[in-house]
């Protein structure tokens, strides 16, 4: 029996780059073609001259913030699906709220890969606990067990107890859905003195699994690994045996970028989750998720080869205001833009609430006059007054933020 769901999962990372950049120019076309968002957004690009990440990375970002008004403004979708809504599968409605389709392609979520490396195969019977009702979180599971060949209980999400003897009288192998459900399904099971032990492996996503908790399920003979999906892309990245980050999904090419911006942020430095996937059916091109998370350097030492991420680092979205007004990363992105000498920019905001006090930290090798030009800068960018601290290259914070708001609430 082989560790890995398909070849693609070993191969060179150079050939795995070619293949993609060979199929982008045809999946960009096609998005021009079918999708008028796409066909404005990408107006004026030739889709051929779109062969490399260098390339890619100065396509223009679409954030997940943007998805509720353009939704609004052009129902159901934004005029991002690629095919006519009558070849959808499904029609979701996520929290938002946002819309997301479901194409008729086998596994249209990319979850099967994600569950294969968590151990889940042909014949095993699976109680899946991701809602069904309006969120595809349910189908998104749902889709890669069935093509794994995997039985679902469609368990949803809560009547723990009806649950719990449901997994006590079918004996299930599998779970799948959020680690803290898994969690309530064990308790209540014991409550009841419920024999569930039939589950041996889990996959779990949606949330954070804290390590203590995952402890807790080897404890009881459960291994769990998770996934890491969204509503508009499906699977992004999967945990593997080797517990060591998440690899990317084969299908997608992701990127991380400094937040607020669509520039890639060197290997290890935190960053803006950012994914292209080649779907006919909902073309997204530099979808920015919202979600940080860094490139974790290296293969896993299961033997898959393509990137690796260390997994949710919290939100990009850092946006706040100070003394009433609104102030984004893109602001910040835009200071560093007028001022190249600057190499890394943190905007702090501090004080009580009423007293609001805004210092833009700027890593650089410059000095006092410098300051001096960039605090007339912050002032005309943000409409605000503030104070600017130069400080050495590699001083501020590895974690993706833009704007730290340290201000007490309580």
């Amino acid at each position: 029996m082989t560790d890995f769901y398909d070849a693609l999962e070993t191969r060179a990372t150079e050939a795995r780059e070619a293949d993609f950049f060979a199929k982008l120019p045809a999946h960009l076309a096609h998005a021009k073609a079918n999708a008028p968002y796409w066909g404005k957004t990408l107006d004026g690009i030739d889709p051929k001259s779109v062969a490399s990440r260098q390339a890619l990375a100065h396509l223009p970002v679409t954030r997940k913030s943007e998805l509720i008004d353009l939704q609004k403004a052009n129902p159901p979708f934004g005029g991002m699906l690629g095919v006519p809504v009558s070849q959808l599968a499904r029609l979701f409605v996520s929290p938002g709220p946002i819309n997301d389709p479901e194409g008729t392609e086998t596994d249209f979520w990319g979850s099967a890969r994600g569950l294969f490396a968590a151990g889940f195969r042909k014949g095993d019977l699976a109680i899946n606990c991701l809602g069904h009702h309006l969120t595809p979180g349910g189908r998104i599971l749902e889709c890669g067990l069935m093509a794994l060949g995997c039985p679902v209980i469609p368990g949803g999400v809560g009547n723990s107890e009806q649950q719990a003897q449901a997994i006590a009288a079918m004996k299930p192998t599998g779970y799948a859905g959020t680690p803290s459900f898994l969690r309530i399904l064990l308790e209540k099971a014991a409550e009841l003195n419920l024999d569930v032990s039939s589950i041996k492996k889990g996959w779990v996503s949606g949330e954070y699994l804290p390590p203590a908790l995952r402890a807790d399920f080897d404890a009881k003979g459960i291994s769990v690994l998770q996934g890491y999906a969204s509503a508009d892309l499906g699977l992004i990245a999967y945990e593997t045996p080797a517990r060591d980050g998440l690899v990317v999904n084969e299908t997608l090419l992701v990127e991380i970028v400094r937040p607020g911006t669509g520039d890639p942020v060197p290997e290890g430095e935190v960053g803006e989750v950012v994914v292209t996937n080649l779907c006919a059916t909902y073309p997204l091109i530099r979808f920015a998720t919202g979600d940080l998370s860094a490139v974790a350097s290296g293969p896993s030492k299961c033997g898959r080869t393509n990137m690796r991420i260390k997994g949710w680092m919290g939100r990009a979205d850092q946006t706040t205001k100070v003394k009433g007004m609104f102030v984004h990363p893109q602001q910040v992105a835009e200071l560093a833009k007028r001022h190249p000498e600057l190499l890394k920019l943190r905007l702090v905001i501090s004080g009580e609430m009423g007293n609001d006090v805004m210092t833009l930290k700027a890593e650089t090798v410059g000095g006092g006059e410098l300051a001096a030009k960039v605090k007339d800068s912050l002032h005309a960018v943000l409409k605000l007054k503030g104070e600017v601290e130069c400080v050495a290259p590699g001083s501020l914070p590895n974690d993706g933020k833009v704007i730290e708001d340290q201000r007490k609430y309580d």
